[in-house]
């Protein structure tokens, strides 16, 4: 009696596994790879990445305003700071579940591979990641961030462990980088060119070494330093851009997306006033002209009311020029431009010995030829009064020069309008934090629910989760 009864259970056993070998088979979508593809990965980790730099939340309907480019002439609560702990979501979840996610994933299965330049290419494009994030919030989790079967809540890390982490991550990054080694695929950034990732790595390392300059200039210097020991390769011409390029619908940049059916941006009238001030070629450029007559560049005030910018009026208003909206126009991620002003920088604060006026001329002159404008227009708009060189204020010099060739990259425009303090913007008396532009993005509310108490120490440590609260980076 006993025989039989463990042979039915047997029986039952070896039913119940053809069951469920049945179900999980049935449960395999043949349309989806198991194991994951480091290619496809990449493609679509960089893009989701790049859409949620260069599109509304994070770029037309904050940033973009914050420093005055942009401007809202319909709805324009957010042009006068009019925001709620849902309204930052955005960079926080595309950063965290898709890109940070999707990037250690490359990094995994590039050390499974033995293809160290997917993992090189991965750790560069996750530290620009983790910068988005730190550079908008402050304290964020880092050191256990994409790391969810280990920590279901990562505790926040302070915004200058952040930035010395990225920084020995692309220093990590650095060394991995082989234009010898191994060919990737799927990157729609460089297609493959890995002499460009380690210039475009060495780009990162210098932007964040002037980003923390004010708090730690003997961290920034030696940043710099080890750059230069290790050859100091960095993007040296406008062909070298990193940028993401945009394709037509459905793979059309997200400005050209918004424009199909939404229609409430316009350029500012401060970087109108700015452009027209100084008879910058660049103007045409950045912004279209009025549908009415007299055609002209109209910017709409930042801090507009409703009525105020209706009063104004669609077809009386300037929006941002043809370039910007149209659906192939690329996402700027880091660009010669840039560069050169941070190397102008560099020197001017004594971390090298370059000359810092003739490397901020020819950041004036690699903006301009981004556009496909050159010649003695550009010279003499370099003579001007307002645009020559200043070493007795560099600060104001590059930070003004710097805002303009920024146009349309909110999030690292508004970075170094913070850390330069300059272009000294004012803030309409519509708005609602008493006459203060916002300094920071409040935290996503879900962090409250989902991973309260290390919000809490993050608040706490930082300060109130506020618009107006400064960065650490944030010295004066």
């Amino acid at each position: 009696m006993k025989n039989k009864k463990l042979y039915i259970l047997a029986i039952l056993a070896i039913a119940f596994s053809s069951c469920k070998k049945e179900l999980d088979e049935v449960n395999i979508n043949p349309n989806a790879p198991e194991i994951a593809q480091a290619d496809y990965l990449l493609t679509g980790t960089t893009k989701a990445t790049a859409d949620t730099y260069w599109g509304v939340t994070n770029n037309m309907n904050s940033s973009l305003l914050f420093v005055q480019q942009w401007a809202k002439v319909q709805y324009t609560e957010e042009d006068r700071f009019i925001y709620s702990n849902s309204s930052f979501t955005a960079l926080w979840s595309t950063g965290y579940a898709q890109s940070i996610a999707g990037f250690n994933k490359i990094i995994e299965l590039g050390d499974a591979q033995g293809n160290a330049n997917y993992k090189g290419v991965a750790l560069v494009l996750r530290s620009w990641t983790f910068l988005l994030l730190t550079d908008a919030y402050g304290d964020i989790p880092y050191s256990q961030a994409g790391k969810i079967k280990q920590f279901v809540t990562p505790v926040y890390d302070k915004q200058k462990d952040v930035y010395y982490g990225i920084l020995s991550d692309l220093r990590v990054a650095q060394a991995a980088l082989d234009p010898a080694g191994k060919a990737i695929a799927g990157d729609v950034i460089y297609s493959n060119n890995i002499a460009s990732w380690k210039k475009f790595a060495n780009a990162l390392r210098l932007r964040i070494a002037l980003r923390i300059a004010d708090k730690d200039p003997a961290k920034a210097k030696q940043i710099i330093d080890e750059i230069q020991a290790e050859g100091g390769a960095y993007i040296s011409s406008n062909s070298e851009n990193a940028v993401l390029k945009y394709d037509v619908s459905p793979q059309q940049n997200p400005v050209a997306a918004s424009f199909e059916t939404r229609n409430d941006y316009r350029i500012s009238k401060t970087i109108v006033d700015k452009l027209t001030s100084l008879s910058d070629p660049r103007l045409p450029v950045y912004a279209s002209k009025t549908e009415n007559q007299p055609q002209g560049y109209v910017g709409i005030p930042n801090g507009s009311t409703n009525s105020e910018a209706s009063a104004i009026g669609l077809a009386n208003s300037s929006k941002p020029g043809a370039y910007f909206l149209d659906a192939k126009a690329p996402a700027v991620i880091f660009s010669y431009a840039e560069l050169l002003f941070d190397r102008a920088e560099a020197a001017a604060r004594g971390f090298t010995a370059e000359d810092a006026e003739d490397l901020y001329k020819q950041a004036i002159r690699a903006s301009f030829l981004q556009y496909n404008i050159s010649g003695t227009v550009v010279e003499d708009y370099i003579k001007q009064s307002g645009v020559i060189y200043n070493a007795a204020n560099y600060k104001k010099s590059i930070g003004e020069q710097k805002w303009i060739a920024l146009f349309g990259q909110g999030l690292e425009a508004w970075a170094e309008q913070r850390r330069l303090d300059y272009p000294q913007l004012t803030a309409s008396v519509n708005t609602v934090l008493n006459g203060k532009i916002p300094v920071r993005f409040i935290y996503p509310g879900t962090e409250q629910s989902l991973n309260g108490q290390n919000y809490k120490n993050a608040v706490s440590g930082q300060g109130a989760d506020l618009l107006t609260t400064k960065l650490w980076f944030d010295a004066f």
